[in-house]
This record gives structure tokens, C-alpha cells and sequence, in this order.
């Protein structure tokens, strides 16, 4: 999935790929929202990871939920995996970087919590262990990924997966679907469950 940035409008080309692959995936985005909601409702935490590009668009999305998005609602529980520098650490030192995803789902996931896991190449070992994890311990597993196949497509309960040869356009479209999950999110929040059907 190796491509060269190239000039801008190479790049917009990259990118248009990605959001029409986005714009076909809607429905994903629209029932992600209502599931959330019905398990922020239930007392459920959304867990969300990545690895670098990713880990910042995972604690984007975290973000938005413990913050706000574009409505006025309560905060709701979500941790990005990646963001203690003292347990990625710890957890990379006694047990190896494989597990540093796996050990904290271990650590805060219960049954009905949502994982998101987030990656351009959908291969990252730590992700694949955590995606392992999640679904051993009866958590939702989603993904956001590059094209299909990919490993972590394989490993998830449902992915949104970006068909673009340029992982930074592929970076980019998981950008765009963090925000319409989360306005997805609030629209059910704000309106009822209902919305989207």
C-alpha cells in the first residue's frame, strides 16, 4: 500500500479515492452511532488505539467524546489506549510491544465495551493482539483500516475499510469518519435510537 505523496493533485486523486470508498460506508457509520450509543447508555466505555497517525486520530475521537463534539451532551467514557506514556511503557518493557494494546483491553474491557482500533496497513501486531483480546472478552471490536484484505479485517466484528493506495488519504478519510461517527453518536443522543433506520 506504499505511495509516494507526489504533488497535490496526485494526492487529491489519492484522497477522492478514499472518500468515495467512505461515502459508500455510510450505513457503518450511521448503525456505529446508534450502537454506541445504546452502550454509552447501558453504563459501557468505548476503548480506542492506534499507532502514530492513528494513535492521534484514536485520541482525537476520545476526545471528542469525553469533550464535546458539536452538541451541548453529557461526557461520555472513552479512553485512548495509547495516551499513558508510564503504562505503554511498563507494559512494552515486561511484556513486549505486541502486548501493549492487548494488556490494558485486558486491564479495562468488559463485556459490552466497544473497541475501535485504528490503522492505515490493518498488519500492526499490537492491534491484531488487542483485536484478539477485545473479542475473548466479549467486547465490540471495530476497525478503521486501508484497503481490504488486510489482517485486522479479518480479526474485527466490523471494519471501515478505506479503499486508497495512499495511507495518508487513507489517515485522512479515518479523520472524516471519526467525525461523522460522532455526529452519527449525537444525532441518536439527541433525537432517539430511530435515527438512521
Amino acid at each position: 500500500m506504499k505511495a509516494a505523496f507526489g504533488t497535490l493533485n496526485e494526492h487529491l486523486d489519492q484522497l477522492g479515492d478514499g472518500l468515495q470508498s467512505l461515502a459508500r460506508q455510510n450505513d457503518v457509520l450511521d448503525r456505529w452511532g446508534r450502537e454506541l450509543a445504546v452502550a454509552f447508555a447501558a453504563g459501557n466505555h468505548l476503548l480506542a488505539a492506534g499507532n502514530g497517525g492513528s494513535a492521534a486520530e484514536a485520541q482525537h475521537l476520545t476526545a471528542e467524546l469525553v469533550g464535546r463534539f458539536e452538541s451541548g451532551r453529557t461526557a461520555l467514557p472513552a479512553i485512548a489506549l495509547h495516551a499513558d506514556s508510564s503504562t505503554m511503557t511498563a507494559i512494552g518493557n515486561d511484556f513486549g510491544q505486541e502486548r501493549v494494546f492487548a494488556r490494558q483491553v485486558e486491564a479495562h474491557g468488559r463485556p459490552g465495551d466497544v473497541l475501535i482500533l485504528l490503522s492505515t496497513s490493518g498488519a500492526s501486531p499490537n492491534l491484531l493482539a488487542a483485536a484478539d483480546a477485545g473479542r475473548l472478552l466479549g467486547l465490540h471490536v471495530w476497525a478503521m483500516t486501508g484497503p481490504r484484505p488486510n489482517p485486522l479485517a479479518e480479526q474485527v466484528d466490523e471494519v471501515l475499510a478505506i479503499e486508497s493506495i495512499a495511507p495518508t488519504a487513507v489517515q485522512e478519510a479515518h479523520l472524516i469518519a471519526i467525525h461523522a461517527l460522532c455526529a452519527a453518536l449525537e444525532r441518536v443522543m439527541l433525537l432517539g435510537p430511530e435515527v438512521g433506520r
